[in-house]
C-alpha cells in the first residue's frame, strides 16, 4: 500500500497542536479510519529544555520518597494529586520548544480518490491551515528521511 505523508508546523502552539490532535481523533472514530490516518506529534529536542528537565529529575526521587511515607498515611483517592502534578509539569517544558505534527494516510490501491479526498481535506481545515502544510508523496526526496522521522517518533 501506498502512503503518503502530510507534516504540520505549529511553531511554539501547544493549543493548536493539541486541537489538531483531537480533530484528527475525531475523525479517525467517525470515519473508521484507524489504521488509514496515523499521525504523530513532533517535538524536537530543545538544549534549554534538556537544561530544565536535569534539575527537576534530581529532585523527584526526594520529593517521591516523601510521598511514599505520606501514601501509607493518606486515603487511595489522595494518590491521584502527585501523578497530576507530574503531567503538567511535562505540557510546561514542551511549550517552550516547537511543535509538529506528522500525519501519515496509508490508503490501499483502490482507494486513491478517499486518499485524495483526506489529502485535500486535512489541510483546509482550520487548526491546519495555519500549520504551514507540507504534503510528502512516496516518489518525492525527502519521503525516506520523513518515513524514518515518523517510525522513530513516539
Amino acid at each position: 500500500m501506498a502512503h503518503t505523508y502530510i507534516r504540520f508546523d505549529f511553531g511554539t502552539d501547544e493549543e493548536k497542536a493539541q486541537l489538531a490532535r483531537h480533530k484528527l481523533d475525531g475523525w479517525r472514530q467517525a470515519f473508521r479510519l484507524d489504521k488509514r490516518v496515523q499521525y504523530k506529534l513532533d517535538r524536537p529536542e530543545n538544549p534549554a529544555a534538556e537544561t530544565t528537565a536535569k534539575p527537576e529529575a534530581t529532585e523527584k526521587p526526594a520529593a517521591s520518597a516523601k510521598a511514599k511515607g505520606k501514601a501509607a498515611e493518606k486515603p487511595a483517592g489522595k494518590k491521584a494529586g502527585k501523578p497530576a502534578e507530574a503531567a503538567q509539569a511535562k505540557p510546561a517544558a514542551a511549550t517552550d520548544g516547537k511543535v509538529g505534527l506528522l500525519v501519515r494516510l496509508y490508503f490501499s490501491p483502490h482507494e486513491k480518490l478517499s486518499e485524495q479526498r483526506w489529502i485535500e481535506r486535512i489541510p483546509s481545515e482550520e487548526p491546519f491551515k495555519s500549520a504551514a502544510p507540507k504534503v510528502i508523496h512516496q516518489h518525492d526526496a525527502e519521503f525516506e528521511a520523513t518515513d524514518q522521522q515518523f517510525e522513530s517518533l513516539v
